[in-house]
């Protein structure tokens, strides 16, 4: 299954590259810009509107060199953000200073972390202002968070992104909407204070903070200089490594869009930019140099090659003295800051210090929302608009097809495949034959043919979640003895073909959700692509018998798939569906949901009418 998806990925990304290939001038360039704007914009929003930000400075801590002020403000209304402005000390009061607004990778202490405490505290000292927040799910921000056990029920910080982002993903949002309008709105707080100098923002963050200051950056063009770490690579390295990580790392149909890892950087151009890398990070090497030799096109156009460069160390995913002074001197140079970027040992805060919050959480100590209720809201009100276009529509039944088949990324199975016979058992009453055929892309769909020797001109086609032999001795064989054929694949991913050794940082409850976001930026669904190959399986009944009354039978998970198949195919005349979930909208307005689930979900649209199961049927 991860191979099928990523192989389709590849060959969008091959194509997007032969487009990027043939720009040779700075209006091209241009053109190429406007497009990713448009499009990210169009993937990821609408934002929020710009609520009153309700910032409170909630203590103060006084430094030799600098004080910290703890912030806490709403990005969206009754959404906390935790934070804390670092000040230098001896900074003139009658000119503004340049300010670096710090993200955090994923850590659990967020911006606390030693790591990124030291990072801030050596900007600070070269007379940075540095404004650093806790994204959501990190820090004092854990929406999981279990006071009992003293830590998030959810596991650490790529679950906690994962698992409300699954459900932002189904309304047709995104958990990188959320985080990416954090980050704007720490700027707008940032440009509201006396000491800042707003044409003369910067923005770092490594690992987690690299995919966010790369993010920001790209959405906010107050940033005015930008240096990710330990992120920018190509789409097609990470594929070929990796594969897609947690759901913040993820925008619906980026791939699919023509868009790659580099347009984060590229959109921003000519401003300058600074990407820091390993040579053994998580995040390719070699995607990170192929994207900065795509990346240095741009700024040549501009005529500001100096404005971008690459900084490169030899360790993992980690951060290094070297890299460090590269970054420091990269915003020395260009939010026109000089000084010496020489890496300094410094005394860090305690953890006491660095505490914003009362409890050490916002959830017990505000409340407020989160990004689960904010969605459940949000959801709210698309289902209320679908239901409203659904009621003005005469001819329903198509519309609801038609918006399946583009939301679900469906497409028709070819027909012409050939099935291999691989064995036959001799059963009482009936034989047990195997067979696999040719699937939807490189892969083979193995499955058992049930035939009875009385023959009842019905068939079965059996989808369980368990694989095509789970009830082989049971209810299959209830049914073949009945007169009925039975057809029981296992269906990509699953059985026979999956899942393999993936499992990727979203790794919930047995179940790799990564492989769901690897078909959500390319179009697809999980979902479709096992529906068109029951629907090539239906087609084989068909062959044996044109005559013959087809019904399929799901459990649990698969009902969604056998829903699809059913839809886009009269052949399959009945349905029987044994312990579904109920809809879409029953996932997304509980708290806590079944993981197994969410792949077989088909991510929303807010641009079109989101669907529920029951519509499909």
């Amino acid at each position: 299954l991860y191979h099928h998806l990523a192989d389709q990925a590849m060959d969008l990304l091959a194509k997007r590259a032969k487009e990027v290939d043939k720009i040779n001038s700075l209006q091209d360039w241009q053109k190429r810009q406007e497009y990713v704007r448009t499009t990210l914009m169009e993937i990821t929003g609408p934002f929020p509107a710009k609520t009153p930000l309700n910032a409170k400075i909630v203590g103060t801590i006084e430094k030799e060199y600098f004080r910290v002020e703890h912030i806490i403000f709403e990005s969206q209304p009754g959404f906390f953000v935790t934070s804390s402005l670092y000040i230098p000390k001896g900074i003139s009061k009658k000119t503004k200073s340049p300010a670096i607004i710090y993200c955090s990778g994923h850590s659990e202490e967020g911006y606390r972390s030693p790591v990124y405490q030291h990072v801030i505290t050596n900007l600070v000292l070269k007379g940075f202002i540095v404004f650093a927040f806790d994204p959501v799910g990190q820090g004092e921000r854990l929406e999981y968070f279990d006071p009992a056990k003293g830590k998030s029920i959810a596991g650490g910080p790529t679950n906690e992104h994962s698992y409300p982002g699954n459900q932002a993903f189904i309304t047709g949002s995104s958990q990188a909407r959320h985080m990416i309008w954090d980050g704007i709105r720490a700027i707008d707080y940032l440009v509201t204070r006396k000491e800042v100098d707003p044409s003369r923002i910067g923005i770092t963050g490594r690992s987690g903070g690299g995919t966010q200051s790369s993010y920001i950056a790209a959405f906010d063009d107050r940033i005015w200089a930008a240096a990710p770490e330990c992120y920018i690579t190509t789409f097609t390295r990470l594929l070929q490594t990796m594969g897609n990580q947690d759901a913040e790392q993820n925008f619906p149909s980026f791939v699919i869009k023509g868009l790659d890892l580099p347009d984060l950087l590229s959109v921003r151009a000519p401003k300058p930019a600074l990407m820091i890398t390993t040579t053994r990070d998580i995040f390719s090497i070699q995607g990170a140099r192929e994207a900065e030799e795509e990346i240095n096109h741009v700024y040549e156009a501009y005529g500001k090659r100096e404005n971008f460069g690459r900084a490169e160390d030899d360790t993992g995913h980690a951060s290094t003295m070297k890299n460090r002074e590269a970054m420091y001197a990269f915003f020395q140079k260009h939010l026109k800051n000089p000084g010496d970027s020489k890496d300094l040992a410094v005394s860090l805060l305690t953890k006491e210090e660095l505490k914003v919050t009362s409890s050490g959480q916002v959830s017990t100590s505000i409340k407020g929302e989160t990004v689960f209720t904010l969605n459940m809201k949000e959801s709210g009100k698309v289902i209320s608009k679908r239901d409203s276009l659904l009621n003005s529509y005469d001819n329903k039944a198509d519309r609801i097809l038609n918006s399946a088949r583009k939301l679900s990324g469906y497409i028709d199975p070819v027909t012409t495949d050939k099935t291999v016979f691989s064995g036959r058992f001799r059963k009482p009453g009936y034989s047990l034959e195997k067979y696999f055929i040719k699937g939807e892309g490189n892969y083979v769909v193995p499955y058992l043919l049930l035939v009875p020797d009385n023959l009842n001109g019905k068939a079965v086609i059996y989808l369980n979640p368990r694989g095509k032999s789970a009830e082989a001795g049971g209810e299959m064989e209830l049914l073949v003895k009945g007169g009925y054929i039975v057809l029981a694949p296992d269906l990509i991913g699953m059985g026979e073909t999956g899942p393999g050794v993936f499992r990727g940082d979203a790794y919930i409850e047995g179940e790799s959700h990564n492989l769901w976001y690897a078909s959500i930026v390319i179009g697809r669904s999980i979902v479709a692509i096992r529906a068109a190959d029951v629907n090539k399986l239906a087609g084989q009944l068909k062959q044996i018998n044109p005559e013959v009354i087809i019904t399929g039978m799901a459990r649990a998970e698969l009902a969604p798939v056998l829903l699809h198949a059913a839809a886009f195919n009269k052949d399959i005349s009945g349905l029987v569906l044994i312990e579904p979930y109920s809809s879409y909208r029953s996932l997304v307005m509980n708290r806590f949901y079944k993981s197994s689930f969410i792949a077989v979900v088909v991510p929303g649209d807010r641009k079109s009418t989101r669907l529920n199961s029951s519509h499909v049927s």
